[in-house]
């Protein structure tokens, strides 16, 4: 079963990172946008494993994403 999260990414003078509201310490970086958009895919997928294995919950969605322009 496929999820989908918010992921929040971020542009720095020297790459670009991202992180997962829902998923606390989920992040990951990269030289570019669609390279972290992949880095934070296999994070996600990492993050879930790692859960499933301690037999802990995964936190619920909360997050939503949205652009306003002004």
């Amino acid at each position: 079963m496929s999820q989908a999260f918010a992921v929040v990414i971020e542009e720095t003078d020297h790459n670009f990172s991202a992180y997962v509201p829902d998923l606390p310490g989920c992040v990951a970086t990269g030289p570019s946008r669609d390279a972290v958009l992949a880095e934070i895919r296999e994070a996600i997928a990492f993050h879930l494993e790692g859960l499933a294995a301690d037999a802990e919950p995964q936190p619920p969605l909360r997050s939503s994403v949205a652009t306003v322009q002004v």
